[in-house]
């Protein structure tokens, strides 16, 4: 799968242009997604030194991008298909609708392929202890 991530708010607490404190769990999941031989493709406003520095955070970390702010590679600005927008299967941003799950949520959303919506009603139903029905006695 090829998974689109915004850094500001998303890997870090949004501090641009410095790089704030993970959110927990961020790299330990983007490591196993990695492991697991998904295509991570850094996408972020950063440019230039900025945008150094953050894929410097990320390698300190294990983190390391197929592509950053592109579809892959080798693509340039100069060639014919270079855009901003990426192609990807699902996107991890903190602008979702809904803002952004915990890190083990999209783990568990990309690598059992379950919605939010399932995973969520999943804990809810797991949280909730459900008075046993009473049983009555017809005969005896």
């Amino acid at each position: 799968m090829i998974i689109g991530i915004d850094f500001d708010g998303t890997i870090v607490e949004d501090r641009y242009p410095e790089i704030g404190r993970e959110i927990p769990f961020a790299t330990a999941t983007l490591r196993m997604l990695i492991e697991k031989h998904h295509r991570l493709i850094l996408w972020t406003v950063r440019e230039g030194e900025c945008l150094d520095e953050a894929l410097e955070w990320c390698r300190e970390r294990g983190v390391e991008f197929y592509a950053v702010n592109r579809d892959f590679p080798e693509e340039s600005k100069g060639h014919n298909s270079y855009t901003r927008k990426i192609k990807a299967d699902v996107f991890i941003d903190d602008r979702n609708i809904g803002g952004l799950p915990d890190w083990g949520v999209i783990y568990r959303m990309i690598t059992e392929q379950k919605s939010y919506r399932e995973i969520l009603l999943e804990q809810l139903t797991s949280e909730v202890d459900l008075p046993k029905k009473k049983r009555f006695k017809l005969f005896g």
